[in-house]
């Protein structure tokens, strides 16, 4: 049983929000029947957190079913609105964390008293919420929902805050005074989650980039389009658990039908490779550069043409100033695909691709196939020669 596949596969952030309420109503139940009880201030403490939480959790599921909506007013959609439902989760934690403190500080000592059960109740409710956010943090990764993230994060410090709760019931049973500094050691943990939200969740309401991860991903994706020829600004940004990407690249050729189709494969294996893309805005430019790459197969280092192209040793390639003339030096390259049995033509034209070619220059008489489509789906110009030597073979595509 892989258990990262199957949480993936029931990543509902809808369900998980209904959870974590009804979660919370639970705990708030057991925490004030403890609460009323015992006269703890600490668990009293708790109570509050709990009701916060509850409303925050209330505001989880809404921002979630709002998220995804769109309208004539918000054409875009309202995906940010998870970001700021965390930022309302930090400033509700905070709050609670003032309160704890003020009652802590200021509150009235009452009479504090134990029982069996009291412990086995709050027991209970430090267990609930440490089962419950293991697996809700796991769902809220694997659906990129920061609301859920952050739902999961307040859980865990529900373990601690309830656990010290205990630890001040405990105290209180063997007539040790701690319940007022349990109830301050609460406020800690509390301010740090409340901190860490109200960060994530700002960054991305100001629009902050990508993780430098994620924007080398997308490149790589770039760099391996055959029509690509350079590759510029590679931006994109976070809107809930929604991901917005925008490109600026280079292709070889004029041809718009050709650049369409580029720029669709490009889009398709970015989503394939990164979850919850909303939307990839490509930007393609001609290439205007006068500085062409001409490939040639070789027969040998100096400069004899083969007659073939797969099966050739070697490949010279020579870039070209289209405006004026001048070459430079010829970078010899050993053909790294000469003794593949299968597909050997393909391979090589993909590789020669890979070089960012923009002429590749083929014997007369090749009747191979395969390459001819892998340069046509690459906008490589194709020129015909029979020049016995590089330099007879390079004059021909020089204007």
């Amino acid at each position: 049983m892989n258990l990262n596949r199957d949480l993936k596969n029931y990543a509902n952030p809808d369900r998980w929000a209904c959870y974590s309420i009804a979660v919370n109503v639970g705990l708030i139940g057991l925490d004030s029947l403890v609460a009323v009880a015992s006269g703890s201030l600490a668990v009293g403490a708790e109570v509050v957190h709990n009701g916060v939480d509850l409303l925050s959790a209330i505001g989880v599921l809404v921002g979630i079913k709002l998220a995804v909506h769109k309208s004539k007013r918000f054409p875009y959609g309202l995906y940010k609105l998870e970001n700021m439902i965390a930022v309302v989760i930090a400033m509700l934690i905070f709050l609670t964390a003032y309160g704890i403190a003020h009652q802590a500080i200021f509150g009235n000592h009452s009479e504090t008293t134990p029982s069996w059960w009291m412990f086995a109740a709050l027991t209970v409710a430090t267990a609930v919420p440490a089962i419950f956010s293991y697996f809700e943090l796991k769902v809220g990764r694997a659906a990129k929902s920061p609301a859920l993230i952050a739902d999961a994060k307040e859980y865990q410090v529900h373990v601690l805050t309830t656990g010290v709760a205990l630890a001040a019931l405990t105290g209180e049973y063997f007539r040790l005074q701690v319940d007022r500094f349990a109830a301050l050691l609460i406020v800690i943990p509390v301010l740090k989650t409340g901190w860490e939200l109200l960060y994530e969740g700002t960054r991305v309401l100001l629009d902050a980039s990508l993780d430098q991860k994620t924007l080398n991903a997308i490149r790589d994706v770039v760099v391996s389009e055959p029509m690509v020829v350079e590759v510029g600004a590679v931006t994109g940004r976070n809107a809930g658990r929604f991901r917005f990407v925008e490109i600026t690249a280079v292709l070889r050729g004029n041809n718009l039908e050709k650049a369409d189709q580029a720029a669709h494969r490009m889009e398709k294996r970015i989503r394939g490779r990164l979850p919850n893309v909303e939307r990839v805005q490509i930007h393609v430019d001609p290439n205007q550069s006068d500085r062409l790459h001409c490939a040639v197969p070789l027969a040998d280092r100096q400069g004899t043409v083969a007659g073939h192209f797969s099966a050739a040793p070697f490949f010279a390639i020579v870039t070209v100033n289209s405006s004026d003339g001048k070459l430079e030096p010829a970078r010899i390259m050993e053909n790294p695909h000469r003794w593949v049995k299968q597909a050997k033509g393909i391979r090589t034209a993909e590789w020669l691709v890979k070089q960012k070619i923009d002429i590749a220059v083929l014997p007369t008489g090749m009747d191979e196939k395969g390459p001819l489509y892998v340069f046509g789906d690459a906008a490589v110009t194709i020129h015909r020669s029979d020049a016995p030597m590089l330099s007879e073979a390079i004059a021909e595509v020089t204007p």
